[in-house]
């Protein structure tokens, strides 16, 4: 992993309180997955949420849900802190 993503990947850990090994291991997991389905996309939303210790309300998992369906997750990491809440 060069430095740029062990910066970011390290970023990703320290806010989230998931391990950077929990992060590949869902990554793989959904690698094959339908993101366009919702049953699937609402699935990994809250699976992440009870990883990350951090409840999300209804609200909050349907607009996550619907803006990774519709392929509308912001790309730089700040425009993502702002998306999540954080």
């Amino acid at each position: 992993m060069d430095q740029n993503a062990k910066r970011i990947m390290d970023q990703i850990e320290e806010s989230s309180h998931i391990s950077v090994d929990e992060i590949y291991n869902i990554a793989h997991s959904i690698q094959h997955e339908d993101l366009t389905d919702e049953a699937t996309v609402r699935s990994l939303v809250r699976r992440l949420s009870r990883l990350a210790g951090r409840p999300i309300s209804a609200g909050k998992e349907d607009e996550i849900v619907r803006s990774i369906i519709n392929n509308e997750i912001p790309s730089s990491m700040e425009a993502l802190q702002r998306f999540f809440g954080n």
